[in-house]
This record gives structure tokens, C-alpha cells and sequence, in this order.
């Protein structure tokens, strides 16, 4: 993966590989974020145009449920203070993308919906890259 990326921690049970990463602007975003909003959370929903944009919301305020696949931990923090941040994707779109590493990225513009960076004049959004081996669907 990319050098200037974070992995996250795996959490998917007999996986030892990383599905999802944050670019180093997107990790940049999320510590302002978290001074705004403190504990933050993504979920990765289906849907078309801004519906597919990796959502980004106060930790715990998107409740999370039996449909839901937690793709990885992140530690966005520094030495001095721990930032955890978990990545969610609805079980049904995690069936379409298992095939699939996903890199949140940050580009500029305003997305529609609830994320918590719309205000910032920046989105959060979702690059992807094919992995070369199966892996079984949820």
C-alpha cells in the first residue's frame, strides 16, 4: 500500500491483512475533526453519488448493528494521546466490495449528508484497489 497511508488494525476474524487505510491528509482532517466533535466513527453505506461517500460522524452517534462489518481500527493519535476511530461498511455493501482495500482520501468540495467535514470545505472519499486473492463474503 501506499507510503503515505495508515493501515488499519485488522478485525475481521482469520484475516491478517489491513482492508482499510487513511491517506496522510485524511489522517490530518480527522485530528482537527476530533478537536471539533472529539471521538469520531466512518460508515460505509450503499447508495449511489454522495450515498457510496464514506460517512464520518461523532463516534457513536451512527448506531451500528448485526447488519453492520467493522472493517478496522485506526489509531489517529499521536505519542502524546490516543485517537481511536473504527471504520464501518453495511453488511450488504461489504458483500459487493470484499474483493476491495479501501484508502479514505480527502478532496476539496462540499458532499451532501452528514459527515462531519462538510463544513470544512472538504469530503472524504473512497479509492479502491482490487486485492489478488479470494476472500469469502460475510
Amino acid at each position: 500500500m501506499n507510503t503515505n497511508s495508515v493501515e488499519a488494525a485488522v478485525t475481521l476474524p482469520g484475516e491478517d491483512f489491513s482492508r482499510v487505510a487513511l491517506t496522510a491528509v485524511s489522517v490530518e482532517l480527522l485530528r482537527k475533526l476530533w478537536k471539533q466533535h472529539g471521538p469520531l466513527m466512518f460508515h460505509q453505506s450503499g447508495g449511489c453519488c454522495d450515498g457510496s461517500a464514506p460517512m464520518c460522524y461523532p463516534a457513536g452517534e451512527f448506531l451500528t448493528g448485526d447488519s453492520d462489518v467493522l472493517l478496522g481500527r485506526f489509531d489517529i493519535g499521536d505519542a502524546d494521546q490516543s485517537q481511536p476511530l473504527e471504520f464501518w461498511m453495511s453488511k450488504e455493501q461489504f458483500n459487493y466490495w470484499s474483493h476491495t482495500h479501501l484508502t479514505v482520501d480527502v478532496v476539496p468540495g462540499r458532499g451532501s449528508g452528514f459527515s462531519v467535514e462538510s463544513p470544512e470545505g472538504k469530503r472524504f472519499l473512497i479509492r479502491s484497489t482490487l486485492m489478488d486473492w479470494d476472500v469469502p463474503s460475510i
